[in-house]
């Protein structure tokens, strides 16, 4: 992903488990949003920034906005309008474009290894497509890198915290 955002933060973080591996975090956009549609307008910003193949992370707790956020990074990468993304809670992955592929999938219901192994995550990821994925946090330390982490905070009402990371090795 190439930016054209000032740089808020960088930092290194060292990992050893389960091999040692040093991963930089850079910070490229931190905002609040106050409303669902001010929440899809910064999805469409977002979309402008990512070049498949790209994974996407999506973090946050049950109503934190990761898909009203994907609902205008779907919608700003010009694959389907905003009204036809939906959860892929229950299908687990959905795929949006016919040209240019857009994968949006949904780990709320993985349970461990086993299930994330049967979803498929590293076939998607391998294409070159944009990954978009909800519940990111699910795949710990396995998560592919690079990547970008957006990590969603519910503030009250209709407030959101949105964090967009860069994850490079």
């Amino acid at each position: 992903m190439t930016s054209p955002c000032p740089i808020i933060n960088r930092r290194l973080i060292i990992t050893h488990h389960p091999s040692p591996m040093i991963k930089v975090v850079t910070t490229l956009i931190e905002r609040v949003t106050h409303s669902p549609e001010e929440t899809i307008l910064l999805g469409r910003e977002i979309a402008a920034l990512l070049r498949p193949p790209c994974l996407v992370l999506l973090e946050g707790d049950l109503g934190a906005g990761k898909t009203t956020l994907v609902k205008g990074i779907v919608a700003g990468l010009g694959v389907a309008g905003e009204e036809e993304v939906t959860s892929p809670s229950f299908t687990l992955v959905h795929e949006y474009g016919s040209g240019a592929k857009v994968f949006h999938a949904d780990l709320y219901r993985i349970e461990g290894a086993r299930d994330l192994a049967t979803l498929g995550l590293e076939d998607l990821s391998s294409q070159a497509a944009t990954v978009l994925v909800e519940w990111g946090e699910k795949l710990g330390d396995n998560a592919p890198i690079p990547c970008v982490k957006i990590r969603m905070e519910h503030l009250g009402r209709d407030d959101r915290r949105i964090l967009i990371e860069k994850v490079d090795a």
